[in-house]
């Protein structure tokens, strides 16, 4: 089975999205995110997939919704958890980007969490899922007064 690792950037007050998008901009975030998960399949929900300008080049993007007419060019349609691992195949590791429902159902599979703590608290309509117990800090980078980039492990 391959490694579930959860991408996501949370605020302070837990949030991580606003109508369909960031309420930040970090571009170091966003080139961290680059990096990580190039090459990799991503799992997603429609409506983060939807809120992309364009596909994401160099990466699968594996869409988890529960609309069986669904589909989009560049979209590979799942329609549970397990329909999403079946379709990343091979890999080695399957990086799951949101949104909260998609975490939440993911949460009893995910091994590691590539975490950017945001240093602020804003509006928001989007929070990520408590992520229950077992979990550690295994890494932390400051990145200055606006965010730090944290690995968390299960114990």
């Amino acid at each position: 089975m391959p490694e579930i690792v959860f991408y996501v950037a949370r605020a302070d007050n837990g949030v991580i999205g606003k109508d369909g998008a960031l309420p930040w901009r970090l571009p170091e975030d966003l080139k961290r995110f680059k990096a990580m998960t190039m090459g990799k399949p991503m799992v997603m929900g429609r409506k983060t997939f939807e809120g992309f300008p364009n596909l994401l080049v160099g990466r699968r993007h594996i869409v988890l919704t529960r609309d069986a007419g669904w589909s989009k060019p560049g979209a590979e349609v799942a329609h549970d958890v397990e329909g999403a691992i079946v379709l990343a195949g091979e890999a080695r590791e399957i990086a799951v980007i949101g949104g909260a429902e998609i975490y939440r159902l993911f949460m009893p599979h995910a091994h590691r969490i590539e975490l950017t703590e945001v240093h602020r608290s804003p509006d928001g309509d989007t929070k990520l899922p408590p992520l229950g117990q077992g979990w550690r800090v295994a890494r932390r980078e400051l990145g200055g007064p606006d965010f730090d980039f944290v690995t968390l492990v299960r114990d």
